[in-house]
């Protein structure tokens, strides 16, 4: 099973799962053995194409840190904590987790838009 690292040890993902919010953005974290970033993609990408047909997702992005790094970050809104939470927590999703690598560490986290005045528009 891929382990899950905390981003915010205070309020982890499992925390987040029960807040109300919408809509959110997950933003996941991925260390990996460079040997098996080929493993790592193959699993992402397998579980991105599953996430994209459940209710109410909207988009996904995948980065790689550059300069030969090994971590890559997920990047992936959801109209809302509850149907992300519907996702996460589905048997097909946690049966998908035991195809990542060995190697690989995940640290999923939730976050909301804010505004600041002239620069970022919120909800």
């Amino acid at each position: 099973m891929l382990p899950i690292k905390p981003l915010d040890e205070t309020v982890p993902i499992f925390l987040q799962l029960n807040a109300d919010a919408s809509p959110v953005v997950l933003v996941n974290v991925f260390t990996v053995a460079e040997s098996d970033i080929p493993a790592l993609l193959k699993a992402w990408a397998d579980d991105a194409t599953w996430m994209k047909q459940q209710p109410g997702y909207i988009s996904t992005q995948l980065h790689r840190g550059i300069a030969g790094s090994t971590v890559f970050m997920n990047y992936a809104v959801w109209e809302s904590v509850a149907h992300f939470r519907a996702a996460f927590s589905h048997p097909d999703f946690k049966q998908a987790l035991e195809r990542y690598p060995s190697s690989a560490v995940a640290s999923p986290h939730l976050f909301t838009r804010l505004t600041v005045p002239n620069l970022c528009v919120g909800p």
